[in-house]
Parts: structure tokens; sequence; C-alpha cells
């Protein structure tokens, strides 16, 4: 028999060439869309690409004053309908989303960036939190709001960053907002184990099918969501679970009522029958509630200037409880470092360089 297959004319031996060859490396699964990007060589040239590839959610700027002669900095990009997960090597630079770019683009994920290796970013945008800066040579976690404007200056490293859409981080942590610039670090099990999964992730993808990676990434999602609702004291028992549905629910009322020249935290315990210390502990992350209040009058107004250029500063502020415009000129600087003016002469032309985007692909 063996014989007679050998002499077979329609049978063919498969070349030991063939034999010898190592096997073809596994491939993404339909549905996985994947992309790579990377610079490196002279700075100048490298920094321009760099700066192009970044531009739909960043503008990227020098760190220093002081030229480097080389810029090395790459991405990998693995996207599955609106999760997006980006294995970042990173050279000096600083990532900035001003505040009339947040006022003319839809991009509203949240982020969650997992510094591995390298000094952790310095984030220098919005109003820093003191609650659990990064602790040298452990892995951090910065959470940021896309809708919120920030400056980020990143380091050599190695970063590993989650886009997420932001009704699905709400589904657990009613607030997403109130994430913008808070830290968490691998000192507890929960996020040793949420950083292993991420890193195990990013090396075990391709071999996945397109529904083993989605679950994959949502149990990320899900273990971020948790590290963060438990550092802010919304997770845990069920008292945590009626602080967290308290919590969305002053929430939800201010933000429906922020144009009501009343809305004040008297009116708000009024509306709500809530307890002022109850209120203000979950509020004290951001200086209270009337220190919330008006940091989201403040946004508002921010996000109207941009938005209706013929309307006059004083109308807009007005329209939102600021009736002294001296006051507001200054609260509105303080929180964004510029103008209302300014900010509204801008409109137009911020506009025109930052049409609408949705998502970072």
């Amino acid at each position: 028999m063996s014989t007679a297959l050998n002499d077979d004319p329609q049978h063919t031996a498969i070349p030991l060439s063939r034999l010898l060859l190592p096997p073809e490396p596994p491939t993404l699964a339909p549905g996985i869309v994947h992309s790579n990007f990377s610079v490196q060589g002279d700075a100048r040239q490298s920094f321009l690409a760099w700066q192009e590839r970044m531009s739909p959610v960043y503008d990227i700027q020098p760190s220093s004053k002081q030229a480097e002669d080389t810029f090395v900095a790459s991405l990998s990009r693995y996207t599955i309908d609106n999760l997006s997960f980006f294995d970042f090597r990173t050279a000096p630079n600083l990532a900035v989303r001003s505040l009339g770019r947040v006022s003319t683009e839809s991009v509203r994920d949240i982020t969650f960036s997992v510094f591995l290796e390298g000094p952790p970013a310095q984030f220098l945008g919005g109003k820093p939190r003191s609650d659990a800066q990064p602790i040298p040579q452990v892995p951090s976690i910065l959470a940021l709001d896309m809708d919120q404007p920030c400056t980020i200056r990143s380091f050599h490293g190695r970063i590993l960053l989650l886009f997420v859409p932001r009704a699905l981080v709400e589904r657990s942590f009613p607030d997403a907002a109130s994430l913008h610039g808070r830290w968490i670090h691998a000192t507890t099990p929960l996020t040793r184990i949420l950083i292993e999964h991420l890193v195990a992730l990013k090396r075990q993808i391709v071999g996945l099918s397109k529904e083993e990676a989605h679950q994959s990434f949502l149990t990320a999602v899900e273990l971020l969501v948790a590290a963060f609702s438990r550092q802010a004291g919304l997770s845990g028992n069920g008292r945590a679970a009626v602080r967290a549905a308290v919590y969305g629910q002053v929430r939800r009322h201010v933000e429906a009522n922020l144009h009501d020249p009343d809305l004040s935290p008297d009116s708000v315990l009024a509306s709500l029958h809530l307890s002022r210390a109850s209120v203000y502990r979950l509020f004290e992350h951001e200086g209270g509630l009337a220190a919330y209040i008006r940091s989201r009058r403040l946004r508002m107004a921010a996000d109207e200037l941009v938005r209706f250029p013929h309307v006059e500063v004083q109308d807009i502020a007005s329209g939102l409880g600021f009736n002294d415009a001296s006051s507001f000129t200054r609260a509105f600087r303080r929180a964004f470092d510029i103008a209302p003016r300014e900010l509204h002469e801008y409109a137009p032309l911020l506009q025109r360089e930052h049409p609408r985007r949705e998502r970072f692909t």
C-alpha cells in the first residue's frame, strides 16, 4: 500500500523545506481592529509625525524648551466595537486637551492609563488630587474624563490605556466626571489582579475570538471601575450602595437645574430630603456640594461661550447664576486659566480648528 501511494503520480510529497518552516503566527480574529504606529530618529520629523497621529484627541507639545536629538514613540491599538485598548511606549512630551478643544468636540470617553514602566505621568491640568498620588516603582493608574480639560506630562515609559464609553462607566460609577485626575496604585489585591489581567490581555489577544476578547475587555473595565469605586467609598456593602445611589441622585438634580437661579446646596437638600452632613461627605473630594455646583456651572458656561458666540458673556454668566461679572471672570480664570471673554472671542476659530470628533481611532 505504501509503495503504491508513493508511485501514484497524483500524490505529491510535502517538501522537506516546508516541514522545517516555523508555524505561521496566529492572527487576530475577525472583528478585532488592530493598528500599529511608531516614530524614531530625527526629533523634529518624528515629533511632528507623533503630533499628527495623536491629534484626534490630544495636542502634543514638547516637554521642555531644550531640544532632543531623537524622539521615539509607538502605539499598538486594538478596538472591538466601542472599546479601545492601547499599548504605548512614550518619550517625554506634554499631551494637552484645552478648554476650547473639549468645548467643541464630542469625545466623552473615560480613559484609564496604566503606567507599567518608567515614572508615571504628571497630571498638570484641572484640579490635581492629593488622595492617591503615584508611588515610585509601583504601577499606577490615572483616570481622565475626555470631556474636561487636562495637561499630562509623560516621560520615557510604557503605558496601557483603555478608552471606555462614558455610559459603560456610569453603570457602576454614577458621576464619571469626578474620576478626572484620580489615581490608584497597585498596592491592593484588586489592583494587582487588574494590572495582571490587562498585561495578559495584551499578550493573549492574538488567538482569542472576538467574543472572548470583548469579554476580557469588559472584565478589565469592571475591575477598573470597582477599584475606583472602592477608593471613593461607593462600593463594598449595602451602605456603599446607598451612598452611590444618593450620589447619582444629587448629581442628576444639579445637572438638570444648572440654569435655575435658585439652585444651591439648600435647595438640593430640600428637594431631595437629604441631610447636609451625608451629602457633604459624598462631595468632599470636590470641596463640598456648593463647590461642586459652582464647578459644574463654570463648565457649562465654558461650553456655552464656545457654542453661542453671538450671545453676550454676561448673559451666559447670569443664566447660570453668576450675577456679578467680576466674580464670574475671576472664578472662570481660576478654573480654566483663561478669561471668559477671551474664550468667547476665540469660539469661531476653535470651531473651525476642532471639528466635532466622536472617538480616537
